[in-house]
Parts: structure tokens; sequence; C-alpha cells
């Protein structure tokens, strides 16, 4: 059996560069002789006055770019392939023209990167979404045809105004027309004004732990809610962090849809109408990072064990004792799957890997 880890991300040498030339969020701020570690700001909140500059933002090392990293993590916690894709912010911050150019090349530098470990590495492309959607879904055509591609990234802003906006209708007939599985994945977070006053004394856990699922459940939901999966019934998305609260709250927002007057009136309520359990179980597959067997029961049980993949989400929350070598984080996930599935190998060698090869096209 492979294992197939499908939420790793990497910061190629060139969006390295990219960050590292700019002066506003996002930026890459190198270090100094008080403090030589580099820092990345992606989020505005974070580039606040009032915090020394050597506490901005996080810190970055040499295992966010070096691909020789990323395979040593991987031999560590015995994953045998890693669907790789580019980290937030993306491309967002870029005028259109640029971010054309940007795409092209860093999914080119990816494709490269996969190609000198042929077998180990794949990748999900990113997209130019703050340009024409032409442009965008011509880059998608060419994706399609790169050899180690298999889908794309999509944060949850979409062209700007979220991943209900009709304006993206192109952009989801052409995913749909090749068959590319879309990634959604959040970095916006929530107002920090919901976190409260004190928000900061709690470290970086409210928007990590709370924003930014419900990010990804309120993106998903509005996508729902605004025909998606009607006008684009074979749209398939995977689900970052199990779907953040989707299969816990389905119920709920049905529960709520079904006793909505507004839409009564607009006619929206018939009885011929796709459920979000529908769209849930044929149209959305969901990552196991969940850190949890109740969330991962809850993630199977929402889409089925045959929808559910495993994934690190490396670099992101490594040991904070350096002294550590296999990470807290892929030690918990995978205790999840193995307490999940103990009665159920079939199951447990599905999500570590199965599901991904074939839905994915990967020869294992």
């Amino acid at each position: 059996m492979s294992v197939v880890d499908i939420h790793t991300h990497i910061y190629p040498p060139s969006f390295m560069n990219l960050l590292r030339s700019r002066e506003t969020v996002p930026y890459i701020r190198d270090g100094d002789s008080a403090d030589s570690t580099s820092r990345l700001i992606i989020l505005p909140g974070e580039d606040d006055a009032s915090i020394p500059p050597a506490s901005r933002g996080r810190p970055v090392g040499s295992n966010y770019y070096d691909i020789s990293k990323k395979i040593e993590f991987m031999d560590t916690h015995h994953i045998d392939i890693s669907v790789i894709s580019l980290a937030n912010p993306w491309l967002d911050f870029l005028e259109p023209v640029e971010a054309v150019a940007a795409a092209r090349s860093i999914n080119g530098e990816v494709d490269d990167i996969c190609s000198q470990y042929p077998g180990r590495l794949f990748a999900f492309g990113t997209l130019p979404l703050s340009a024409t959607t032409e442009d965008i879904v011509k880059e998608i055509g060419i994706l399609s045809g790169a050899k180690y591609m298999r889908g794309v990234i999509m944060g949850t802003s979409g062209l700007g105004k979220g991943l209900d906006d009709p304006a993206l209708d192109p952009v989801y007939a052409a995913l749909e027309s090749h068959q590319q599985l879309t990634f959604i994945h959040p970095h916006y977070g929530l107002p920090s004004s919901v976190f409260g006053p004190r928000a900061s004394e709690y470290g970086h856990v409210l928007p990590l732990a709370l924003g930014f699922p419900l990010e990804t459940t309120i993106a998903v939901t509005r996508m729902f809610l605004s025909g998606v999966w009607d006008r684009f019934p074979d749209l398939q998305v995977l689900l970052a962090h199990s779907g953040g609260t989707l299969p816990f709250l389905a119920g709920r927002i049905e529960s709520c849809i079904g006793h909505d007057a507004y839409l009564m009136k607009q006619g929206r309520l018939r009885n011929s109408r796709r459920t979000l359990w529908d769209v849930l179980n044929k149209n959305v597959y969901l990552d196991a990072v969940i850190y949890s067997e109740v969330g991962l029961k809850s993630a199977m049980e929402t889409s089925g064990a045959d929808r559910v993949m495993f994934g690190t989400d490396n670099p992101f929350f490594p040991p904070l004792d350096g002294s550590e070598t296999e990470w807290k984080s892929v030690k918990t996930n995978y205790s999840a799957i193995k307490s999940t599935c103990a009665n159920n190998i079939t199951d447990a060698e599905n999500i570590l890997g199965a599901n991904a090869a074939r839905v994915l096209k990967i020869d294992t």
C-alpha cells in the first residue's frame, strides 16, 4: 500500500523571490544581525506597527522551499507520494498581467520539481485569479496537459467576490470539462474583531483553529446556495481541513434552507433540488487533516470513506521542540485513521492512499 499526502505545500524559489521583492502584505522579511530568521507576513493583521518586526508573521525555514526537505519529511513519515501545492496567498495579490506570467512560471517550475522525483511528486497547479477569465481558462487547459499536474488549488475569494460569484462560471466550466479536481483552501479567515479584544493573548489559535475552517464552511455553503453544482453537476472539489465544519453543520444548513421563507418565495425549495448532503457525497472530497477520531468519523460519514484522503499540511504545524524528528501533527492524523478504521483495513488503506491514487490517476 502506498501512502499519498494530498495536502502538502511548497513555496518554490521563484515565489520566495517574489515575496522578498515586496514591502507590503504579503511579503517576506529577511533577518538581520539581531535575528537572522526570515519571516513570512501574509495577513494584514500580522503587519501591525505595534508588533516588533522580528515577531510578525511566521518564521520561514528551508522546509518551505527546499524540495529535498520535503522528500526528507516524506521518508521520515513513511509517505510514498506527495501532491504538492503552492500555499496561501497564492497569486491573488498580483496585477492581472503579473499574475498570468507568475502562474505560468510557477506552474512550470513546480512541474519541473516533480520531474526530479518521478513517481514521488505530483502537484495541484496555481491559477492567476486576478486576471481575466479567459486567461484563467487558458491556464486550466495548459495544466490539464502537464505531466505531473493533478488539479488546481484555489482560495475562497475566487475572482475577489467569493466562490459564489457568477463571473466564475467559465472557470468552473473549464475545470469540469477538463476533469480537474479543485483543492479549496482557506487564507483570509474571519474578521479579527470576531475574536475579541484579547485575541492577541492567544497566539494564532483562534484564526487557525476556527477562522480557517469557518472560512471554508462559509465559502462552500455560498457555492451551494448559489447553485454552482446545479450548473456544473460534475465539478469535483477537495476541501481542506476535512471541510471545515461542513460535516457537522450540514444538517443545520439544510434545515435553515428548508425553513427559509425568502427561498420559498424565490421557488428554490422545489422537491427535486439537490441537497447539501447529496453534493457532499457526490461532488466533494475531504482531506483527513482533522487531528481526531471524532472529526474523521464525521468526514467519513458525510462524504464516504471512499472520498476522504490523507494529508499533513506540511510545512505548517512543525514541532515546537526542534529535537523531535517525527511531527506530532502527522502522528495525530495517522493515529486518528488507525483508531477510526481499526475494524476496517480497507477504509484505512483507501484514506491513506488508494482514494487519492484512484481520483488523481496516480500509478502506485
